[in-house]
């Protein structure tokens, strides 16, 4: 296997370590600390589950004994696709203590991603639920594993079939290993797909868990906080703004939501006496309308996050009237750098910015397309280097040429302006990249799947600006003879094993696409160009 690694340089580790950001915890550690302190407190709530601290301690050390049994051992890397449950965290928290790396899917990931993150974390194991909303992840399983042989164990949550139930697996008579060095990789979480299918991330013990103590920090919670999970859990937004890890680290109670819908999430908030959620802006709206004819009481909810893209500045002041909650901006990226705006800003930068970063020792730059610093006040591109923003990909020599700069800095391809404050303003996206509902989509990987069906004979895939989405997807389409129809081509690139919300919003058919004298024309030209003139000849309402 390739070795896992993160890695800043010496001058620059000494640094977050003198300034205490890193502090030598590891990511059960600090799980078997708090549980040492709070035995009896109650830890996760999802449906009729209720468990203590110290119940998730020791379901988490029987399973890191059940992953071992198998055969794993430390440093093999295990696909975690889960939704919304208690056992999300005891499995991953097991498998941090067996000394096994997570890699986390999201239950909306099909073959082709899953398949994807397989290869290229030399994966061993990929544990599944039965069951999500109506699909069964062990028929997924089953696709996988027939590619990729080097699979070699697939454990189920509920009825297993020809695979391994999590509970059959030994809980006891297994060693089990020491703590690992914290500047170790914990886990590979996985990019926006920018380009093409997802990259992984490697974040290590040190950077990750002072992204998410300082963030709990920033969001007020302690232990009489309860943190609820509407989105699905394995987003870094829901795991560490402050998130799940932050909830747990700060002693906080973490309530499961298993549907982000406003009657679903609340009935919870009333139930549970939730004090703080995160959502993505086209939830914050649905809520929002939402809480003018429910009948829950959700007197509860102190603080609303909105983060995974912009929110507009006329619907983020609405939230402190219609929700009777302070709104905190989160705007961040599964690389590092997080931002908010703080509890106590006046509303206007609560409203109109997306918030400062986390750490001093965050360091920003904004450029333009040479490089050059703009004017303080002016948009540019975004780069960043701190104590929690990763130096490189893993197993993605081409990725980390694009993607960082050769003194370390981050290139994250959204263009922002800072305020004399230091908070930013997200102004948009400098690449090809479609952020639907806070999902990032890679024009080029739909691209090339739309390019696959026989009828097709060049496609363009594009974001337009969406009043209820942010944006959405629309390809433009070059057939081949006869065109086929919209249904049966959303149809063929759903059924290429794709997640769905990768799959076109709008398909548009076109005769040919705009080229120069010579023939030639970049993509991200093209894209453009098709883009204003759908705007152009399609207005999109506010």
């Amino acid at each position: 296997m390739l070795e896992l690694k993160q890695s800043w340089p010496d001058d620059l580790a000494a640094q977050y370590r003198a300034a205490g950001y890193w502090r030598g915890e590891t990511m059960f550690g600090f799980l078997r600390d708090r549980a040492l302190r709070a035995p009896d407190t109650i830890a996760v709530v999802g449906g009729p589950i209720r468990w203590t601290y110290g119940e998730l301690v020791k379901r988490a050390e029987a399973h890191a004994a059940g992953f071992l049994s198998l055969g794993l051992v430390p440093g093999e890397r295990v696909i975690v696709q889960l939704p919304n449950i208690p056992e999300f965290l005891s499995v991953v928290f097991g498998l941090f203590r067996a000394r096994l790396v997570p890699v986390f899917a999201l239950p909306a990931h099909r073959a082709t991603e899953i398949a994807h993150f397989a290869l290229k974390a030399e994966a061993s194991a990929y544990v599944v639920a039965e069951r999500h909303e109506d699909f069964d992840y062990r028929v997924l399983a089953r696709e996988v594993r027939s590619q990729l042989p080097a699979l070699r164990h697939v454990v189920v949550i509920g009825e297993a079939q020809e695979f391994t139930p999590l509970d059959a697996l030994p809980t006891e008579g297994v060693p089990l290993p020491p703590d690992p060095p914290s500047s170790d990789v914990a886990f590979l979480q996985i990019s926006g797909g920018s380009t093409g299918l997802s990259k992984l991330i490697p974040r290590t013990h040190d950077d990750y868990i002072y992204s998410f103590r300082a963030s709990a920090e920033i969001c007020g919670l302690g232990e009489a906080s309860v943190y609820m999970a509407a989105l699905p859990v394995a987003h870094n937004f829901p795991m560490s703004s402050p998130g799940i890890f932050g909830a747990l680290h700060a002693g906080s109670r973490i309530i499961l939501c298993p549907s982000p819908s406003p009657e679903t999430a609340f009935a919870l908030v009333e139930k549970e006496r939730v004090t703080i959620t995160g959502v993505v802006p086209p939830l914050a709206l649905l809520w929002m309308q939402a809480a003018a004819t429910t009948g829950h009481d959700i007197s509860s909810l102190k603080v609303l996050q909105v983060g995974g893209a912009k929110f507009a500045p006329e619907a983020a002041a609405r939230v402190r009237a219609t929700l009777g909650c302070t709104l905190q901006q989160v705007f961040g990226m599964a690389e590092g750098l997080v931002n908010y705006t703080r509890l106590d800003d006046p509303e206007e930068v609560i409203v109109q910015t997306q918030g400062r970063a986390i750490s001093p020792d965050d360091e920003i730059l904004i450029v333009d397309d040479l490089g050059r610093p703009v004017v303080e006040g002016e948009p540019g591109l975004l780069l960043t280097r701190g104590p929690y923003t990763i130096r490189a990909y893993h197993n993605d020599a081409a990725a980390n040429g694009r993607s960082f700069t050769p003194d370390g800095y981050y290139r994250t391809g959204d263009i922002v302006s800072k305020t004399t404050d230091g908070y930013l303003i997200v102004r948009g996206r400098a690449g090809d990249h479609i952020n639907r509902a806070g999902e990032k989509i890679s024009a080029e990987e739909i691209e090339d799947h739309l390019l696959a069906h026989p009828a097709v004979f060049d496609a363009a895939v594009v974001s337009i600006p969406d009043p209820y989405l942010g944006e959405r997807s629309c390809a433009f389409v070059i057939s081949k003879g006869e065109k086929p129809k919209t249904i049966a081509l959303k149809a063929f690139v759903r059924g290429r094993g794709l997640a769905e919300f990768k799959v076109p919003d709008q398909i548009v058919f076109v005769e040919r696409f705009e080229t120069t004298a010579v023939g030639k024309v970049s993509r991200k030209t093209l894209r453009q160009n098709l883009r204003e003139q759908f705007l152009k000849q399609t207005p999109v309402e506010a």
